[in-house]
């Protein structure tokens, strides 16, 4: 797997914050102080995230599956270019092992066979004049690709929030996790909106999943963690499904009170901002 930045909008950091200048006709970015700009960054962070859309960044991804790339682009507010199987001839192409498979010998044994016998089964097909976009259809589809993918700062952080997440396939993590990295070396500023949705919310984006207990013993209370004094017994420390999760994530009980809350009130609620200095409440 490889990920390269190939192209970003260039001046990103002063656009967006130009966006609010338009909006709340503030200071322009010109004329603003490294900490101003801070100031109105961490505002921004804060409230609506259309200005994003103005970011864009185009990645060039090799050496993944086709199982990666099906998923991929349903994020359907991306824009894709992605290596054909109908006009090539992709009998050389590489089938992807999961990584689970590499670590166990018998998965090993049955995948490499299965691999050998449909790419045997290629290109005979192309030989005995199969068209080659019918042949590819004994093809594995963990067979390796390459796709180009464009992406605006706004779908990047949304999409963050579930595919770095634990309960996504490895392979979509891996990547994810690189264009990340691609994209903070470029953009430092980016890093608070490129999270899981755990660190990002404070909830767990799939609860059901994520709080399953797989193991239960007596311990202690972590006093980094929880904060809590040392030697108090009586705990139960739990192993969840996901290696993440924290009984702090689950708001069952607080979403329930707000709901009850908001919707026994009979007058409608509404806000009256108003724009000082380039910023509204």
């Amino acid at each position: 797997m490889k990920v390269e930045l190939i192209r970003y909008t260039p001046d990103a950091f002063d656009l967006l914050l130009g966006t609010k200048t338009t909006r709340m006709r503030g200071k322009d970015p010109s004329e603003m102080t490294e900490e101003e700009k801070h100031d109105h960054w961490q505002y921004m962070l804060d409230t609506i995230e259309s200005p994003f859309e103005f970011v864009d960044y185009i990645f060039n991804i090799t050496d993944v599956s086709k199982n990666f790339t099906h998923q991929l682009v349903r994020t359907r507010t991306g824009a894709y270019q992605q290596e054909t199987s109908r006009a090539l001839d992709v009998s050389d192409n590489d089938i992807i092992a999961p990584d689970a498979f590499e670590e166990n010998d018998e998965f090993a044994r049955i995948f490499n066979k299965a691999v050998r016998d449909a790419q045997d089964s290629y290109r005979q097909l192309v030989a005995a004049g199969a068209q080659l976009q019918d042949a590819r259809a004994v093809i594995p589809s963990n067979m390796s690709t390459a796709i180009k993918a464009k992406f605006n700062l706004r779908t990047l952080s949304d999409t963050a929030k579930t595919r770095l997440c634990a309960r996504t396939q490895g392979e979509y993590q891996e990547v994810f996790r690189a264009m990340r990295a691609a994209v903070i070396a470029v953009h430092p500023w980016t890093e608070p909106l490129l999270q899981p949705h755990c660190a990002a919310t404070g909830t767990c984006k799939f609860p059901r999943w994520g709080s399953k207990v797989i193991d239960e013993k007596p311990g202690f209370y972590d006093k980094i963690l929880r904060d809590l004094s040392d030697g108090e017994e009586g705990h139960t420390v739990k192993t969840y499904q996901c290696p993440h999760y924290d009984e702090r994530l689950d708001q069952t009980v607080v979403k329930r009170d707000v709901r009850i809350k908001f919707w026994s009130r009979a007058e409608i609620a509404t806000a009256n901002p108003v724009a000082k200095e380039g910023k509204s409440m």
